[in-house]
């Protein structure tokens, strides 16, 4: 009887571990009840239920630091996964919150550059801060199905996006054609973020978290050259 081989076989490496940049979308806690949240959560997926489904979700603990209470992340877990979405972990909050957080198995996520809801949006007219910084250019279509993202800058698109396609940006996105597809800037919270493309026919546009989804985008200016931009919460589409 020949002698069993007892090393183990050599298997090529089936996976990396590495870091990565993805822009994840964040809910901002201003109060702490769940079934009031859960809520309006069902009402604001419905504006909107395939930007939302599957959704993996960042929940923001920032505003609720000061309050001296727990948080029922068990209910509160549950009920944003009964409207669909994906809770990963938190950011911001108390040791207390952080405890309980975990104990319901959230994860604890590196802190974000936090725009408070209380903090007065930039004017339209003033000049950013900061040269934008080009992430990413993309010279041929972006196609139903596809998915671009581009971590640290703006997403330049120097042909159509098509229906079904999600381009993604941390800075501004600009759109050298048709927009028929879904448009997210400033993903990582970034409020004085702007999209700008040539013929407007998306199905969703979002700058910070603020969306409109097509039915709400008026008619006056579809398939023209807009800017849009958020001031006072709300998306501003005006004609280029």
């Amino acid at each position: 009887m020949s002698a069993i081989n007892s090393e183990p076989a050599a298997y090529p490496h089936l996976f990396e571990i590495k870091n990565g940049a993805i822009g994840l979308p964040m809910l901002r806690l201003l109060g702490n009840n769940p079934a009031t949240i859960a809520n309006q959560l069902r009402e604001k997926i419905r504006q909107a239920p395939d930007f939302f489904r599957g959704a993996p979700m960042v929940i923001d603990l920032h505003e609720l630091s000061a309050l001296d209470e727990e948080v029922d992340f068990s209910a509160l877990v549950s009920a944003m996964r009964d409207c669909g979405l994906v809770p990963v972990g938190i950011c911001g909050g108390t040791d207390r919150h952080l405890h309980a957080a975990q104990t319901a198995g959230l994860s604890l996520l590196a802190d974000v550059k936090h725009e408070s809801s209380h903090q007065p949006v930039q004017a339209v007219d003033d000049k950013p801060k900061q040269p934008a910084v080009i992430g990413k250019v993309i010279e041929h279509p972006v196609r139903s199905g596809q998915r671009i993202y581009a971590p640290g800058g703006d997403l330049v698109v120097l042909s159509q996006v098509s229906a079904g396609a999600e381009i993604m940006a941390d800075g501004n996105i600009h759109v050298y054609g048709t927009l028929r597809g879904r448009a997210l800037a400033g993903v990582q919270g970034n409020l004085d973020s702007r999209i700008f493309c040539l013929d407007l026919q998306a199905e969703l546009i979002a700058i910070g978290g603020h969306y409109k989804v097509s039915e709400n985008i008026e008619d006056s200016v579809r398939g023209l050259p807009v800017h849009i931009y958020l001031i006072d919460n709300s998306l501003k589409i005006e004609k280029i």
